[in-house]
C-alpha cells in the first residue's frame, strides 16, 4: 500500500486506487491522477488480497484499476478518462472539500493474513517467485502512461540477471508428482513469464509468420524436457489439443511429455494467457491453493469488459473476442453451449441480464470482435 505524495496540495477526503504490479491501465489512471495534481493511495490487490475481495463486492467488478473519490466509485480507468469535465472537477471538490465517511472503501481488511514475500521450495513456488520477479521488472520499464515496454533496457537490467540465475532451476523440477492444481499454477506463470522473456530476447512478432516462429520456438527447459508456449498452451493446459491452425496435436503418443498433460482442457486458462480487456484481470501471479478461483476471477474481469464480451440487446447481437472462436471446443461445440458456459462465468452485472434474456429468446447472432495483435514494445 503505498500513497503518492509527488503532487501538490492536501485532500480532506481520499482518492484511493485498487491496482496490480504491471497493469498498463492502472499506470494510465495514476498517470492522469498526477496530472490534476490529485494524490493518491494505491494498494496492490495481489498483494492484499482480502481487500482485492472486499472490492469486489463493493463494485461487482473483478478488473483493476478500481478507482474511488471518498466513498464514490468511479469504475476503471475507462471510465476515468471518460468522466466529463464537470463531473470530474465535482469529485475533485469533494476529495478536497469532504472528509471520509465510515463506508469508505478499505485499505486493508482487519484480521486478514498477507502475502509475507518468503520463497519457499518446489515447483509451484519456483513459478511464483520467477513470475513476480519478472512482473516487478516489467513495471519498472514501463512508460509513465503505460503505453510502452523498454524491453531493451529490461535485458540489460541486473534484475534479469538475477531472473535468468533462478530460472535455471526449472531444470531440475519434477514435474511428474504435480497435482492438477500444482500443474495449472505453475504452466500459466511460467508461460506469462516466458512470453515476456520472449519479447526481451527474441523481439516482438509483428506478423502472422513471425507469431508462429515465437509461439513454437521460444521455450524453456524444464524438468529435462523442452517446453515452447505451444507445448504448454495446447500440450498441457488444454489436453493435448490442437492449437490455432495446428495440423496435429503438441505431443504424440510415444512423448514423455503427454504424461504431463491435463486429462481435459480447462477453458479458463485462456483468461489468464491472454490479456485483451480493457482492464487487466486483478491476479498476475497464480497460486495452486487457489487456483480456481483465481481463474474464476479473471474469467469475470475479462468478460465484464466490452473487449471481451459485448452486448447489443436491441440487434440481438452478441459480440465476442476472437478467443471465443479460435478455442470453441473448449467452451462448447454449438452457440447456445458457447452462451451458457459465458453466462455461468460471468459476474452478476446488466449484461450478464442482457445476455441471459437473448439465451431465454433464442434469439441472437454472434459476431465476433476483431483481435488487437499490435505491443506495447518501445521501438
Amino acid at each position: 500500500m503505498e500513497t503518492d505524495s509527488e503532487s501538490s496540495g492536501r485532500l480532506t477526503g481520499r482518492v484511493t486506487v485498487y491496482t496490480i504490479v504491471g497493469c498498463t491501465h492502472c499506470l494510465r489512471a495514476k498517470s492522469r491522477l498526477k496530472d490534476l495534481g490529485l494524490p493518491f493511495c494505491e494498494v496492490d490487490v495481489n498483494e492484499h488480497s482480502a481487500v482485492g475481495q472486499k472490492i469486489r463486492e463493493l463494485t461487482g467488478r473483478s478488473s483493476v484499476p478500481q478507482i474511488f473519490f471518498n466513498n464514490i466509485h468511479i469504475g476503471g480507468n475507462d471510465d476515468f478518462q471518460k468522466l466529463p469535465a464537470e463531473e470530474l472537477q465535482r469529485l475533485i471538490n469533494i476529495v478536497k472539500e469532504e472528509p471520509l465517511l465510515l463506508d469508505a472503501p478499505p485499505l486493508q481488511v482487519e484480521g486478514s493474513k498477507e502475502h509475507d514475500g518468503d520463497h519457499k521450495e518446489g515447483a509451484a513456488e519456483l513459478s511464483e517467485a520467477l513470475r513476480r520477479l519478472i512482473l516487478k521488472l516489467y513495471a519498472d520499464h514501463l512508460s509513465a502512461d503505460g503505453k510502452f515496454v523498454d524491453y531493451k533496457a529490461m535485458a540489460k537490467s541486473q534484475t534479469f540477471e538475477k531472473y535468468c540465475e533462478l530460472a535455471i532451476q526449472l531444470q531440475r523440477v519434477e514435474l511428474e508428482i504435480m497435482s492438477r492444481e500444482e500443474k495449472l499454477a505453475f504452466f500459466i506463470n511460467i508461460y506469462n513469464t516466458l512470453v515476456i522473456h520472449g519479447h526481451m530476447k527474441m523481439g516482438s512478432p509483428k506478423n502472422m509468420w513471425q507469431r508462429y516462429r515465437f509461439f513454437n520456438y521460444v521455450s524453456y527447459l524444464i524438468g529435462g524436457a523442452v517446453f515452447t508456449l505451444q507445448d504448454i498452451e495446447n500440450g498441457i493446459l488444454r489436453g493435448n489439443r490442437k492449437g490455432v491452425a495446428q495440423l496435429m496435436r503438441p505431443f504424440s503418443k510415444g512423448d514423455p511429455r503427454l504424461q504431463i498433460a491435463l486429462p481435459d482442457a480447462e477453458p479458463l486458462i485462456h483468461f489468464a494467457l491472454n490479456c485483451g480487456a480493457k482492464g487487466c484481470p486483478p491476479i498476475k501471479t497464480y497460486t495452486a491453493k487457489d487456483i480456481d478461483n483465481q481463474l474464476r476471477t479473471a474469467a469475470e474481469a475479462f468478460l465484464e469488459n466490452d473487449d471481451g464480451c459485448k452486448i447489443n440487446s436491441a440487434k440481438g447481437e452478441v459480440q465476442l473476442s476472437q478467443i471465443f472462436k479460435w478455442y470453441k471446443v473448449d467452451f462448447g461445440d454449438t452457440d447456445e453451449k458457447l452462451l451458457q458456459w459465458i453466462l455461468n462465468h460471468m459476474g452478476n452485472s446488466p449484461k450478464k441480464k442482457e445476455l441471459d434474456a437473448l439465451i431465454q429468446a433464442a434469439s441472437y447472432t454472434v459476431l465476433y470482435l476483431p483481435y488487437d495483435w499490435s505491443t506495447n514494445r518501445k521501438d
